[in-house]
């Protein structure tokens, strides 16, 4: 199977929200950038930083997020801007902000998506890489109550399997969805699904400085009855944030991917962890490049 040609953006765009995290008001600039440039986020807030690759090995570790740091310059909570970018096969853009976080829209992809679609896009003349998993690779928790694992498709192309399950008293319920990966899907199957938090742990956020501007109205809070405020937008929403999760941490492979993921309630810090092992074990062969 020949390889796809690579993609950037055909003009710049831009977006306006505010971070979770800190509060602070965010404006995000989509960049295009020339062939094997891969995606990277840069702090202009911070003059004379560098960009930061969007690449495992920038990766610092944080506690239900993803974060990359080039040791200056940090930017947290890139994983939906990951996701909107993978899962619209833009591979080469440079992510300008004006802060430390990523906006947090409203908890998904979806506005990031609808930004980057009015930007439009450019076919360009390199070969994008792909990732071919031959073997089997397994990861899990350190308490062992999580796990996700990789192993061959039949066909070429990504396909993540999530099973959601924290227990018979969690206000959210079990869920399960097996995802097979194209841009159509994921604009229409995952961008909207939104980001999901317990009302007793946005209450401990909120004690420690974190997620001061955060209403029910901007993400899915659960209280012990459901959602507080708001409403979800497909009765297995949470499950599909996950897989959006799933996509924006393997985009940090820096290649397409054609195997099959399997998680059982997995977070960034597996999936990051199953992309090293990939990244780590894969071979020449298993690597389709562009030719010389």
């Amino acid at each position: 199977m020949q390889p796809r040609r690579q993609r950037t953006i055909a003009r710049p765009a831009e977006f306006h929200g505010f971070g979770f995290l800190t509060g602070a008001d965010v404006t995000l600039r989509f960049l295009p950038a020339e062939e094997n440039h891969g995606i990277a986020f840069q702090r202009i807030d911070l003059p004379g930083t560098p960009p930061i690759p969007a690449t495992l090995e920038y990766v610092v570790p944080r506690q239900r997020r993803t974060a990359i740091s080039n040791g200056v310059a940090s930017v947290e909570l890139i994983e939906h801007v990951m996701a909107a970018l993978a899962g619209l096969q833009i591979d080469n853009c440079l992510v300008q902000l004006n802060a430390p976080e990523a906006p947090g829209a409203d908890g998904s992809s979806l506005d990031f998506v609808k930004t980057l679609l009015e930007a439009d896009f450019t076919e360009q003349s390199a070969l994008r890489d792909v990732l071919v998993i031959g073997d089997a690779y397994s990861v899990r928790g350190d308490d062992d109550r999580s796990e996700i694992s990789a192993g061959p498709v039949f066909r070429r192309t990504l396909v993540v399997s999530y099973e959601l399950d924290y227990g018979p008293r969690s206000p959210i319920k079990p869920q399960l969805l097996t995802f097979e990966f194209s841009p159509e899907t994921f604009v229409t199957g995952l961008a909207y699904a939104r980001t999901f938090i317990l009302e007793t742990e946005i209450t401990a956020l909120k004690s420690q400085g974190y997620g001061s501007r955060v209403t029910p109205a901007d993400l899915l809070i659960f209280g012990t009855d459901g959602v507080i405020g708001n409403q979800l937008r497909a009765a297995d929403e949470c499950v599909r944030h996950k897989i959006l999760d799933c996509i924006g941490d393997f985009a940090l492979l820096g290649c397409d991917v054609h195997g099959h993921f399997r998680a059982y309630r997995s977070g960034h810090n597996l999936n990051h962890a199953i992309c090293r092992m990939v990244s780590v074990a894969r071979s020449p062969l298993h690597l389709l490049k562009t030719p010389a």
